[in-house]
């Protein structure tokens, strides 16, 4: 069915014919003596029409369409069985947004942003049995990243309410290099860590749902990871001396503060930042504390994470490095009928980084080389267990709670960009090995003996290119 546009043009033409048939022979030499001026006006009624539909609504809004694809093939080995993937790169996944913003004066500004993911496969949650993701979700989807209106001062800062982005977002995975683009150094489950694990000892793989991502971090999010998807008021201050203040709270789930620096500083470009989150009483937030699963966020205050991080680049030689650190205090996790009065390690931390050179050799764009490391360690990871008979069970028998978990991911890659198409082509390689210690459950307690999983590398190679718009 045409648009309301495409049948008033239509209307317009159509008149304008039936008026030159109407017309008496004697007068058509004076017509065609004025076309130029008829049909400029006709074209110019036309462009009025259309441009009336096009920006029908509030006029007084500026609206942008932002937003990036970015696909990839995924080659994966876990000591077992090997395979390739076409995934949606979760580092920076496709998606799209619309920023609308009104001058209400020379010093406030008022707006909104809509920001929308689209995940075709998503490259951190395929497994070896389903390249689509773990819960056989449909192979494309959208889902709502962000959805805010805004007040701006000049002077003051800016006010957001809605569903957002936390102070903290990304503060461990500062960079100043395209490598943010599709390799985050703090956040390595977002392509190949839903890989389920597979034991060393008899190859097979588990049968429970622990994977590489489970054991990083609670529910699949490292500690450091973004949080978002919340419903919050936040405030940003205006930028000073390369230094930008953020401040949000949640009011059923947690708060947060964070400083960035962002300046060229003797010859230097640097990025950095450092954040704070506490849960607040009764959080619903699970991707901070696992043990919040148990204790329904009665504890929650317990649990808080510092994190932060910095990235530098020389501006004459391209030499870059970034580096990233996080710690989780899990308070909540001795107040639980599994850890209570266990011993378990409380805390968990990672130390990440990347180091290479980023400069332009040709005239398409920046090319990047780097290599990177990743290192995390931590108590109680996630609640899942290990039933009986499951290939990673010490025993074969009774249920084993995860105890402690230490991960080891050591990579690099190269990248080119093309500026006249805003776009980056990549390749990535990561090596991800792990200790796995498990503890039997004794009436629903940690109290059972302590044993070694030993669990398979995991071999990781993603080719891809994202393009922005």
């Amino acid at each position: 069915m045409p648009s309301r546009g495409q049948s008033s043009t239509v209307a317009l033409l159509m008149l304008a014919l039936l008026t030159t048939a109407a017309t008496p022979r004697h007068a058509h030499a004076t017509e065609y003596a004025n076309a130029d001026e008829c049909c400029a006006d006709l074209e110019q009624r036309v462009a009025d029409l259309e441009a009336t539909v096009a920006t029908k609504g509030n006029r007084t809004l500026k609206v942008t369409l932002t937003g990036l694809v970015n696909n990839a093939v995924m080659y994966w080995n876990d000591g077992g069985e090997d395979n390739a993937y076409v995934v949606t790169n979760d580092n920076q996944r496709s998606r799209f947004a619309f920023v609308g913003t009104a001058a209400l004066s020379p010093n406030w500004e008022a707006g909104y942003a809509i920001d929308v993911g689209i995940r075709t496969a998503n490259s951190k949650l395929v497994t070896q049995t389903a390249a689509g993701g773990f819960d056989e979700r449909p192979p494309t989807g959208f889902d709502l990243r962000s959805s805010v209106w805004f007040l701006r001062n000049k002077k003051y800062g800016s006010g957001f309410l809605g569903t957002a982005f936390a102070a903290t977002d990304r503060i461990a995975s500062s960079n100043v290099t395209q490598t943010q683009w599709f390799d985050a150094y703090s956040a390595p489950e977002n392509a190949g860590l839903g890989m389920f694990l597979r034991s060393s000892e008899n190859g097979e793989m588990t049968k429970s749902l622990l994977s590489w991502r489970r054991i990083i971090g609670a529910g699949g999010d490292q500690p450091g990871e973004s949080q978002r998807g919340f419903s919050l008021m936040k405030y940003v201050s205006p930028t000073w001396n390369g230094l930008t203040f953020a401040a949000d709270w949640v009011v059923t789930d947690f708060w947060d503060v964070a400083l960035r620096y962002r300046k060229e500083v003797a010859g230097f470009d640097i990025g950095a930042g450092i954040g704070f989150l506490q849960l607040q009483p009764g959080s619903r937030t699970r991707s901070v504390c696992p043990a919040a699963f148990f204790t329904r966020g009665e504890d929650a205050t317990a649990c808080r994470q510092l994190r932060g991080s910095i990235s530098a680049k020389h501006l004459d030689t391209g030499l870059f490095f970034n580096f990233g650190a996080n710690l989780t205090t899990d308070g909540i996790v001795e107040t639980t009928v599994r850890f209570n009065d266990t011993g378990v390690d409380q805390q968990a931390y990672f130390l990440s980084g990347q180091i290479g050179l980023e400069r332009q050799f040709n005239a398409l764009g920046k090319s990047t080389l780097y290599a990177s490391y990743y290192t995390y360690s931590g108590g109680a990871p996630t609640v899942l267990t290990v039933g009986p008979d499951d290939p990673l069970n010490p025993t074969g028998a009774g249920d084993w709670t995860v105890w402690q978990s230490d991960v080891d991911i050591w990579g690099g890659g190269i990248a080119q960009g093309i500026d006249s198409a805003a776009m980056i082509v990549y390749l990535a390689y990561h090596h991800v090995s792990g200790d796995l210690t498990l503890r039997q459950l004794q009436n629903r307690v940690a109290s059972g003996p302590i044993a070694d999983a030993p669990i398979d590398d995991l071999d990781l190679l993603l080719g891809g290119a994202v393009i922005r718009f």
